[in-house]
Order: structure tokens, then sequence, then C-alpha cells
């Protein structure tokens, strides 16, 4: 992966142009309570250039610099502080590991901020991320232009940055198999654990011990396990409701593997049988889940999906008698929205929610090769919907695959989770 980073660098380097300096801190630390502190997760933007998985550093990036274009600030070697907290990189293996032209304690970035700062007339960094070192960026810039009368423009390379991330790499959509393989075995795993009278933590349990004895330690975000009401709630994480015979239970979950993310979402019924309203609105997402997969294509608006899989969830509501009136009125009227309140799906990457802009100069963005996607849609038949039939009361369903665009179409990276109602009833019953 050195190579990897490397050429990233580069690319974005090129764009930037001799005149521009790149900076970009790691992730602070955060804290969970007291000394105690969270789980560390590099910031993304950090990580996608350099590799590197420590806190308190920053990485500088000068084009066309003698003394060496990368120029990462970390903590030193310390003895006394490994002791408890781990082996840091150093200065030494911040060059030789990770590829930096030059290494620096972090303690002296202050001193050696307004010497890389000369000369560069354009600023390229992300405000906000980490407030403590914006402040000393911004001073420093105040000392700079005050000495050589010049004023260096501030531009936020997020846009560009985000678009180099929105294309994966042959590396990185092999991370994204492995991942998207460890998280589908969870969920089938959790599928074959659940039975009625177990609770939502129990099975969130099996889901990450699965994950996690397959090198995905980390979730990518909390785990969503639903049951009867509480498949209706989008992003559920309570998890501590019993689960009762009759009900549906839904998860979205999904690990991390080496900072990559899979996103996954199955519904299932707690007994191992769909009873007929949970088949008639689990075929309605079903298909609607199918037929937006088959739109993820290259040359494809990426708009088109979400509204291929609006039209058959809002017709399929129709069919059952939930909604009523042509099927244009009720989408441009949003008649939809009690049932349906979000969109089909979302990028897919170091993020779970990963970056790139949706639309480029008002028009939305065309799919191509190596995006990473997720598609999901869903029905929430909620009891508190006004005039909504007893017996569709607390039916929630969404069904989410994590999707590449490859020149052939779609490639369903979590396709080893089953989906299909047969599937997932003979699965349940071999317990």
């Amino acid at each position: 992966m050195k190579d990897e980073f490397a050429k990233r660098r580069k690319q974005l380097m090129r764009q930037i142009g001799s005149s521009g300096i790149l900076i970009v801190s790691a992730a602070p630390i955060s804290h969970r309570n007291s000394d105690c502190e969270h789980a560390y997760r590099q910031q993304s933007d950090f990580y996608y250039l350099t590799g590197f998985d420590e806190p308190e550093a920053v990485a500088v990036f000068l084009p066309k610099r003698k003394a060496g274009e990368f120029v990462l600030f970390n903590r030193p070697k310390n003895r006394a502080e490994e002791i408890w907290t781990g082996l840091r990189a150093g200065q030494d293996k911040a060059c030789s590991f990770y590829g930096a032209d030059q290494s620096f304690p972090i303690k002296e970035l202050k001193a050696k901020l307004p010497e890389l700062l000369d000369n560069r007339q354009e600023i390229y960094y992300s405000l906000g991320i980490n407030k403590r070192f914006d402040n000393l960026l911004l001073n420093t810039v105040n000392s700079v232009r005050r000495k050589r009368q010049s004023y260096p423009a501030f531009i936020d390379i997020a846009p560009i940055l985000h678009d180099m991330r929105l294309i994966k790499t042959p590396a990185e959509i092999t991370l994204m198999r492995k991942a998207a393989d460890i998280t589908a075995n969870a969920h089938i795993r959790a599928m074959q654990f659940c039975k009625p009278g177990i609770n939502e933590y129990q099975l969130e349990a099996e889901f990450v011990y699965e994950c996690q004895r397959n090198g995905g330690r980390f979730q990518a975000y909390t785990p969503i396990v639903g049951s009867g009401e509480n498949t209706c709630i989008l992003h559920y994480t309570q998890n501590d409701q019993v689960i009762n015979n009759g009900e549906l239970v839904l998860i979205d979950a999904g690990c991390e593997y080496q900072n990559y993310a899979s996103d996954v979402t199955r519904t299932f019924p707690a007994n191992g049988k769909f009873s007929p309203e949970q088949s008639a609105v689990y075929d309605i997402v079903l298909e609607a889940q199918m037929a937006a997969i088959k739109a993820v294509k290259p040359g494809a608006s990426s708009a088109t999906y979400h509204e291929i899989a609006l039209k058959i969830l809002v017709q399929g509501l129709k069919d059952l008698k939930i909604l009523k009136g042509d099927i244009s009125s009720l989408i441009e009227t949003r008649a939809y929205a009690p049932f349906y309140m979000h969109k089909a799906g979302h990028w897919l990457g170091l993020d779970v929610h990963d970056v790139g802009r949706y639309k480029v100069n008002g028009k939305w963005r065309v799919l191509e090769p190596g995006m990473t996607l997720t598609v999901e849609p869903g029905l929430y038949l909620s009891a508190d919907i006004k005039g909504l039939a007893k017996r569709w009361h607390n039916i929630g369903v969404r069904i989410e695959d994590d999707i590449l665009v490859t020149k052939n179409g779609p490639e369903v990276l979590t396709h080893k989770a089953p989906k299909k109602m047969a599937e997932i009833e003979s699965l349940m019953g071999k317990k």
C-alpha cells in the first residue's frame, strides 16, 4: 500500500500546482469519559493520503519543493509513553515506512510552519476538522502576511480530494470486498441465531463477534438492530428490546476493514417465517432494490436508481391500497413520505456516508467505473401513521447492499447475504 498512498499524493499535488501548499491534520483523540478514550479512528482524508494511523500529526504537501514534497509532523519515539499507549512510528519510520520525505516532532510544527508557507500563494486546507490546529494555522498565516505584505488565498481542498476518493482504485476495491464478505457472513450468523424471546443486543453481539473474529474489529457505524415497532425507526440504536414471535427484525450494520466501510441491511422474521402481510411489503422493497441495482451502470445519472426505486415503492403502496391516486401525483405531492423518507442510497468508502459531490454544476453526477455506493430502499409502516390498517402496523423493511460500478454494470459486493424470502426462510429453518 505504500506505493498506493504515494500515487494519491502525486495525483493531488499535480492538481494543486507548485504555488500551492496542502495541509491536512490527523483526527484528535476523543475522550469517552474522565481519562478514558474512544478507540482511535484516523481522519479519512489524512489516512487516504498518508496511511498514517496515529493522532497528533499534521501532513504538509509542497509540490516541487527541493527538500521534499511530503513533510510529516508526528509524535517522536518515547519509551516511557509507549509502555502505556503503544509503539509510535517516530521520525525514522515516518520516512522509511510511510514515505515522508522529511519528518519532524509535532512540537516543532509551530516553529517550522512559517518557513513552509513561504512563497506559497494558495493554502489548501479544510477548516473545522481540528479546531486546535485551525487556530495555529490562522495565527501563523496572519504573522506571515504581516511580514511579506501578501495575502495567500485559503482554498478548501475537499472538492478536489473528495472527487479523487469517489473513484476507488483496485487496492481499495480489494479492501471493500473483504469488508463486504465479513459483513455478509455476520448477517448470516445473526439470521441463524435469531429466535423469539432473545434480546436485540444478543443479535448485535453475534453480529459484532462474527465481524471481529474475521478481522473487522470495528463497526463502520453503530449497529441498528430493531424488532417489531423498532423496524420503523431509521437509526434505532438502543438495541435493548425483547424480540417477540411474529415480529420482523431489521439489522443495518457493517464492519470496517482497514478503515474501509461496509453498510448492509437485512430484514427477516424473528420466527423464520414471513407472514402474508410481511411478505407483501417485503416483495415490494425487494423489487425496488433489484430494479435500482440494475440501473447502477456507467453513464447513468446518479439520480436514476433513486427514481426507479421510488416509483416501484409508490406503486406497491397503491397496490396494497395504502395509498390511492395517480402515481405521478403521489410522487409529486410526496404522499409516500410517511412510509419512505430517505433516498435509495449513498456513496460508500472510507466513510460509511462517503464523500463526493452528488451534483456537479447543478447536474446529477454520472456514474463511472470505480464508484461504490449503497442501494437501500425501504418501507416503514409504523402504527403511528394515521389511517393505516392494523394488519400493516409495525412492518418495517429495508434491504441494502454495497455496489461497485464496473464497466459491465453493477457488482453486488455483499451478494453472499441472503435477501430472497425463500433463501432467508431456508437459512433460518436450518438451526
